[in-house]
């Protein structure tokens, strides 16, 4: 049976690559994408595209059944620190668009589902470095309570009615085709831009807070990987830890001045602070590498390298 995709929030950070992704692999007529609103983007201008609001079931229901769809992807979700702001709307969109598609694929209407977890499900009290896939869980973020939970419920409906769900813990991300989009981790893509603009960069985390991070493409050859991965080799229906690599803005800084020597960074903490104190500083990914093959291309150094690349050849025309 063919492959039909429905893409849930294809123009956020995540979306917009995976959907270029999914069309080059599928084919653009066999990759839907959806979100709140139409954009003026590549989303939307190169390919089968539809507003869709992630909390209305019966506008899903709809969507898969005009189309075929086999495989979901629900990448609607309100960030780490936007979340903070609107707790309420945080959890009603980040769980109930979850329900809606884990009661269609029970209903048989989807064949998989793919839904993306993040490091935010630790806490203060989870071991910081290496965090073990097992191990004490007890976010401080609404981001993190609502993912922990939706972790929960894509292994119960696992367990209980044979739903397909697929996820990973998405460490930060860092991309050069989409702007910070206010998360915690967002001071690691902004960093590039303000090195290329203004020669200078002002953290909102503090020099030596490392964070576990990957970078754009190897996030999307995960989520690509885990769902294209036989059914028995997925032993975990929570979530997988997923790591490529963990830096501090003094770090990552160090890396910018071996392209731009004159460029100089100063830290200003803030509300952010709070939110990465409480999240691991590396992961151990061990269960994703054995069970499904997960392996990351990209390290600090050709991150870096690829990131100013394509800054200045597609954003800023150098």
């Amino acid at each position: 049976m063919n492959t039909k995709v429905l893409i849930i929030g294809a123009c956020g950070q995540i979306g917009t690559e995976l959907t270029a992704k999914l069309r080059a692999t599928y084919g653009v007529e066999n990759v839907i994408a959806s979100d709140i609103r139409k954009l003026e983007n590549d989303v939307v201008n190169n390919g089968i595209f539809e507003v869709v609001n992630a909390l209305d079931y019966n506008q899903i229901e709809h969507l898969l059944e005009k189309y075929k769809i086999t495989d979901v992807y629900l990448m609607a979700a309100l960030l780490s620190a936007t979340a903070e702001k609107n707790p309420a709307f945080a959890w009603d969109l980040n769980m109930n668009s979850l329900f809606h598609v884990l009661n269609l694929a029970k209903a048989g209407k989807i064949k998989k589902v793919f839904w993306p977890s993040s490091i935010a499900v630790f806490g203060p009290t989870t071991p910081s470095q290496n965090t073990p896939q097992y191990t004490i869980m007890e976010p401080t973020t609404v981001y993190g309570i609502s993912k922990q939970t939706g972790e929960r419920w894509c292994e119960y409906y696992n367990k209980q009615y044979g739903v397909d769900v697929r996820s990973i813990r998405y460490p930060g991300l860092i991309s050069w085709s989409t702007e910070p989009g206010g998360g915690t981790t967002d001071y690691a893509v902004d960093i590039y831009h303000k090195a290329i603009t203004e020669g200078k960069f002002t953290s909102f985390l503090s020099e030596n807070t490392g964070l576990p991070m990957m970078y754009m493409d190897d996030a999307i050859k995960a989520t690509i990987g885990i769902m294209q991965a036989p059914e028995e080799q997925i032993k975990i229906r929570s979530s997988y830890n997923l790591s490529a690599m963990s830096f501090t803005p003094k770090e990552i800084a160090t890396e910018v001045k071996k392209h731009y020597p004159d460029f100089t960074i100063d830290y200003n903490p803030d509300f952010r602070q709070k939110i990465a104190d409480s999240w691991p500083a590396s992961i151990d990914d061990t269960p994703a590498r054995e069970d499904w093959g997960w392996k990351n291309d990209f390290t600090i150094e050709n991150m870096t390298e690829d990131m100013f690349e394509n800054l200045k050849k597609h954003i800023y025309n150098i």
